[in-house]
């Protein structure tokens, strides 16, 4: 017996970031969309205890230990229900690997979400939540899906409106960057300034409930953007080359280095992934749209 679970990639439409805690995260106001890349994380009993194995681009670079989201997802469901996490955890990865899509946040969401069902352990959707929260800011989002609001490290979601689809198109840059990186650069950028407190923009989640594709775009921002620049300079040719292929909008997603091209159509994205695709910019493009749905079992 084995189970599926299919779980969506994620843009920041916006990503307001607050000063460092003493904690050492942030506080965010993080406005998520899942779009439609997706990767698939297949549970099967395994007798020789827990172990992971990756398919799929750059498969190579994603952790096949204890380390890997997906294999805590399944140390942390067992251990709440007295078991232990004897499965082979298999992960057909599609989502860009440290391109700040949330690849690593979704293959925990859904391996937790496999292992429950595999297990039949019956964990609520509260408990669920609970366990991704632990394992990172991003993972509770990817359970949801859809669009959502994430304060506090991003992990406390309010569920949003979209009244719309809206097309994407995401270029993969030749390398990934570290999260943590990408926080210390902003730490260092605004050294010495007056860091606001994070809060969604008014006009940026109306343009999501009205499916406004126009209006979101003047209301894109990501507060990591600087800090993504500062640490990989060759990002701002990849946004020129899709801004002026027609996009609407444009911005790192998350902590980078995917950039995310926001389109009026999906005749325009594949335009503009056209035109990234032959832009000497970025290593791979993708035309896609959302919301998607969160991990689903398939």
């Amino acid at each position: 017996m084995s189970v599926t679970v299919r779980v969506p990639a994620k843009v920041n439409v916006q990503l307001a970031v607050g000063a460092a805690r003493p904690d050492g995260f942030h506080d965010l106001a993080n406005v998520f969309l899942a779009v439609g890349l997706y990767d698939e994380i297949t549970v099967t009993p395994s007798p020789d205890g827990l172990r992971v194995t990756c398919e799929g681009p750059d498969a190579g670079l994603v952790p096949l230990d204890e380390s890997n989201l997906a294999a805590r997802a399944a140390v942390l469901l067992a251990a709440r229900h007295g078991r232990t996490p004897d499965v082979h955890v298999h992960i057909a990865k599609d989502i860009p690997v440290a391109g700040g899509m949330a690849g690593g946040s979704a293959d925990g969401a859904g391996a937790l979400l496999a292992c429950d069902a595999l297990w039949g352990t019956g964990a609520s959707r509260e408990e669920l939540l609970e366990i991704c929260a632990e394992l990172g800011s991003d993972v509770p989002f990817s359970l949801v899906g859809g669009a959502a609001l994430g304060l506090g490290r991003g992990e406390r979601l309010t569920p949003l409106e979209v009244g719309g689809t809206f097309h994407w198109v995401f270029a993969l840059a030749d390398a990934g960057l570290s999260t943590p990186a990408v926080f210390r650069e902003f730490d260092r950028l605004t050294q010495g300034t007056d860091v606001p407190e994070p809060v969604a923009s008014p006009d940026l989640l109306a343009a999501l409930a009205k499916g406004d594709a126009h209006a979101l775009a003047a209301n894109l921002v990501n507060d990591l953007q600087p800090a993504a620049l500062s640490l990989r300079p060759s990002l701002a040719a990849t946004l020129d080359a899709g801004t002026a292929a027609g996009a609407l909008g444009a911005l790192v997603s998350g902590s980078g280095p995917t950039t995310a091209f926001l389109c009026d159509s999906a005749e325009a994205a594949r335009k503009v992934a056209g035109a990234l695709g032959t832009s000497g910019t970025c290593r791979a493009v993708r035309a896609t749209q959302g919301p998607a749905e969160g991990a689903t079992v398939v």
